[in-house]
């Protein structure tokens, strides 16, 4: 079976930070191989954006805003979730996170207001979506959670993000065995550095930037993570839980 129609055709798609960036490339992507998507994010009038380009292209799609880590938020999300699928998601896509402008400082010059905003958000925020959504996947669903390579390289300067990263590939490991029983299959893919506006925003020359590390000698794009989300977020894909797929070129083994 073809991995984007397993993934996509005819399934309701939840997407979190799906205003831009991956996320929109995730959107766009699912909604292309004939799926429905909920763009959520919170800057509503970013999700709305994708929202109507997905829909001028004939894709049934819906924007709703969305705060990760508010409670009351993601029960909202569930809530708009069940009116846009008539109570079923076939596919979540965790990918809501701080990571543009998020300012790099030694571990030690880490404000606490800092450190709490990026857990609560890029951590929290994948326990609450998934807690508040939870009652509409089923036998067959799955739920992909985007966590970062830098998590195997322990990027310096960065201790929050790494942190919070390195969580949700625990959390995606717990959940798969809580979830399991139900059929639901649960993974994380760790993208490395990836080319998106807030990357280029966040590193000077980043269209060369690790290049030489990777084996494969070329920076990588939006598209790379999506096939590897496609492919967990499809049939094919079936018997696999509680993995994480690194995708960075081949960085964290040279």
């Amino acid at each position: 079976m073809d991995p984007k129609s397993a993934a996509s055709n005819g399934r309701v798609i939840v997407v979190t930070g799906a205003g831009g960036g991956l996320g929109g490339a995730f959107a766009r992507r699912f909604g292309e191989h004939g799926a429905s998507v909920l763009v959520a994010d919170l800057d509503h009038a970013s999700a709305q954006a994708t929202a109507d380009a997905l829909a001028a292209d004939g894709v049934r799609a819906q924007a709703v805003r969305v705060d990760v880590s508010d409670g009351t938020s993601t029960e909202e999300l569930a809530e708009a979730a069940k009116a846009f699928s008539g109570g079923r998601v076939h596919v979540l896509i965790n990918n809501a996170a701080i990571y543009g402008g998020l300012r790099r400082a030694p571990f030690d010059e880490i404000t606490e207001d800092e450190w709490d905003r990026v857990l609560s958000v890029n951590l929290k925020g994948v326990w609450l979506v998934t807690r508040a959504l939870s009652p509409l996947l089923g036998e067959g669903s799955h739920i992909v959670n985007v966590s970062s390579a830098t998590v195997f390289s322990g990027s310096a300067n960065w201790a929050h993000y790494v942190a919070s990263k390195a969580g949700v590939i625990g959390l995606t490991r717990a959940l798969a065995t809580e979830l399991g029983p139900r059929g639901i299959s649960v993974n994380a893919v760790a993208p490395g550095f990836t080319l998106t506006d807030a990357s280029r925003d966040l590193v000077p020359g980043a269209e060369t930037y690790g290049v030489e590390r990777s084996a494969l000698r070329r920076a990588i794009q939006p598209d790379d993570i999506v096939g590897a989300v496609e492919f967990l977020a499809s049939e094919n894909s079936g018997f696999v839980t509680g993995q994480t797929l690194i995708v960075d070129g081949g960085r964290q083994f040279i």
